[in-house]
């Protein structure tokens, strides 16, 4: 594998990548903001996989160092949340309409649910970001969910980490039906949305006035 400074060269690009995209899809939601409508996107997050990460992945999964960059998608990853799960299907398709990066797979786990339990949807896309050699594309990895399925993804994720994998039969369980009641919760929300936002765009415009500051 790399070398320490060969692996900062190496990842200088993905880091750019992840700066340039939250700063453009928190652009669009302060578009929305702006225009007075609601924004499918909650808040935007975004890491770059940490080189001990890379380096256990690819060992996992017989990825030789030469094609580390073509075959592991998620070295720049970015996360979406939304309030709703229709706003999903919006940002999805808000991004296939950009003309700045390059779709190349979709992934769709809300449908297909995995069998832990885990939703989300994500987007693999190619991206340009410009570097002193010139122009060099980079894989990023989108993931969209809710925030009712991002708190049980990042309860899952740590579970997996403290049992490496190998969760114990009762909270396997216990993690299904979780995601179940997130999902539940998802679909309940959904039911109500329209007065959620008529209740959310009053809340906002009560709290921008000066009387109430």
């Amino acid at each position: 594998m790399m070398e320490h400074q060969q692996w900062d060269s190496f990842l200088a690009p993905y880091y750019q990548a992840v700066e340039e995209l939250k700063v453009k899809f928190r652009g669009m939601r302060s578009q929305y903001e702006r225009e007075d409508m609601h924004s499918p996107i909650e808040f935007v997050t975004g890491r770059v996989k940490p080189v001990a990460s890379i380096i256990n992945k690819a060992n996992q999964k017989g990825i030789s160092a030469s094609k580390i960059e073509e075959e592991i998608q998620d070295i720049a990853g970015l996360r979406m949340m939304c309030q709703f799960v229709e706003d999903i299907r919006s940002v999805v398709n808000m991004l296939r309409n950009r003309q700045d990066l390059e779709i190349i797979e979709e992934r769709d786990y809300i449908t297909c649910k995995k069998d832990s339990g885990y939703r989300s949807y994500h987007v693999v896309a190619k991206y340009p970001v410009q570097t002193v050699n010139g122009e060099k594309f980079v894989l990023v990895e989108i993931q969209i969910r809710t925030l009712a399925m991002n708190f049980w993804a990042t309860i899952e994720h740590s579970l997996n980490y403290k049992y490496s994998g190998n969760l114990p039969e009762d909270i396997n369980m216990r993690l299904q039906r979780a995601a179940e009641a997130a999902y539940r919760l998802d679909e309940e929300m959904s039911l109500i949305r329209e007065e959620i936002q008529e209740a959310q765009a009053v809340f906002s415009r009560k709290t921008d006035t000066p009387d109430s500051k």
